[in-house]
């Protein structure tokens, strides 16, 4: 019965630490804007420059994955097992401290593959702490997978392995994406708010004055005239359905505008609804920041905007710089296309790369590209429209074939790695049974004989 509960926690465990770093490992950059986050909530946002902080967010996932594996293969037991249980001592008070402060939102554990609250984040790790604290207890219960052996496989392999998907999703954009913002979501209908869903519930204080005598009111009991008005404030009583969309925006910004300053810097209306609502195709380049944008592949920028000019279709950046970065961008790239506001958030939850480009269609997000993936269009190819071009297409890759792939690369080679080493070590215990066989009748013999 020990033994059974010790291995039970041990793969919850396994799982669970498994699946938190595979997340996080696929979304680096989500991962870093939470580390930030955390940093921002504790007063310590200027503690690590932002490529430290990425660093961090890619060592987390690897620590993470690899102690998972580790668990699932009881690899270094003892070692392992006091490193998980080290890991839930920490985390267990951080995550009562957010539940209690609340700080941020959610914790950020899975990603945005699985939102927890906060409080469900805590309870979660009060159980993972029991069982590290059974697994540390009894580590050598565990039972392997694999032998002390050939251990090092296994470690080398999930290191390089995670690392390199953490590597491969900074390149190019994340192998899964969770976001609302994924390829083939309707952000029209990610904005829409269900027919009878509950609404949000606030209460407005009013702070009025009368013969030197300040008093709060509500508008059930909403005094006379005589009352002067002095100040007010809004609570949020209950938060009702929030859509999965509810803070995209386009502000655009006028190309002749003759401002100087920031503070001059003019902003038309929001233009969101009309380039949702059209059945053509538009061309987003989001960046949260130009400033920081990487500037290598300008040509084939201006390239596209070119040939969306040449089709009739729409073309925006969408960017939370001011007036200042935008006509840093202009004047760097020589960029003609409309700029639009867009909160920064926003923009890097939409794509995680700056810039990043979305090709949109009726509302649709039908492809998205890093900026150091972008599309290249042959002379043959600009003289056609995108409904008759691949890129103009949904692609081809489901997540179900991106999880086969996956199990393929990695699942499959430690799985036949399993079974080599048990069929090995199977037929070096039938060796040592005969062999032993061997030498108990040959002493039998040398007994009778003498």
């Amino acid at each position: 019965m020990k033994k059974l509960i010790v291995n039970i926690c041990r793969l919850i465990l396994a799982a669970t630490f498994i699946l938190s770093g595979f997340v996080k490992a696929v979304d680096p950059l989500g991962s870093q804007y939470k580390i930030e986050d955390y940093l921002q909530a504790m007063n310590l946002g200027q503690l690590l420059p932002e490529w430290g902080v990425l660093v961090l967010s890619v060592g987390q996932a690897a620590v993470e994955f690899c102690l998972g594996i580790f668990l699932l293969f009881a690899i270094r037991r003892r070692l392992t097992s006091k490193l998980v249980l080290i890991i839930m001592l920490v985390m267990t008070p951080l995550t009562l401290w957010l539940a209690i402060a609340n700080p941020i939102s959610d914790c950020g554990c899975f990603g945005d593959a699985l939102v927890l609250t906060n409080w469900q984040t805590f309870w979660k790790n009060v159980v993972l702490l029991v069982m590290a604290a059974i697994v540390a207890w009894k580590p050598l219960e565990m039972f392997r997978f694999v032998s002390k052996s050939n251990q090092w496989i296994v470690i080398n392999y999930s290191a390089l392995f995670i690392l390199g998907i953490s590597a491969w999703s900074l390149y190019d954009l994340p192998q899964f994406d969770f976001r609302p913002y994924h390829v083939g979501a309707s952000i029209r209908e990610g904005m829409e708010v269900p027919e009878g869903a509950e609404q949000p519930q606030f209460e407005t204080t009013f702070i009025l004055e009368k013969n030197g005598e300040q008093r709060e009111f509500t508008l059930d009991n909403y005094p006379d005239s005589t009352w002067t008005f002095v100040d007010s404030r809004t609570v949020q009583l209950s938060e009702g359905y929030v859509p999965p969309i509810h803070d995209f925006s386009m502000g655009l910004v006028p190309t002749d505008t003759a401002a100087s300053t920031e503070e001059e810097f003019p902003v038309m209306e929001d233009i969101a609804a009309e380039v949702l609502a059209d059945t053509s195709y538009t061309f987003l380049l989001v960046s949260p920041y130009l400033e920081d944008a990487d500037d290598s592949r300008l040509d084939l920028i201006n390239e596209l905007y070119e040939y969306s000019l040449d089709q009739g279709y729409r073309f925006y950046c969408l960017t939370a710089s001011g007036y200042d970065g935008q006509q840093r961008w202009r004047n760097l790239t020589g960029a003609e296309y409309p700029f639009c506001l867009t909160d920064p958030i926003t923009l890097k939850t939409m794509i995680r790369s700056n810039p990043g480009l979305m090709l949109l269609k009726d509302g649709r997000v039908m492809r998205k590209w890093s900026h150091n993936n972008l599309p290249q269009l042959d002379p043959e190819e600009a003289a056609l429209g995108l409904d008759r071009l691949e890129m103009g297409q949904m692609p081809k890759d489901t997540v179900a074939g991106k999880i086969v792939k996956i199990l393929l690369g990695f699942v499959l080679p430690l799985l036949l790695l399993t079974i080599a080493d048990r069929l090995w070590m199977w037929t070096s215990w039938l060796k040592r049974k005969k062999k032993t066989k061997e030498l108990n009748t040959l002493t039998t013999l040398n007994k009778e004989t003498k």
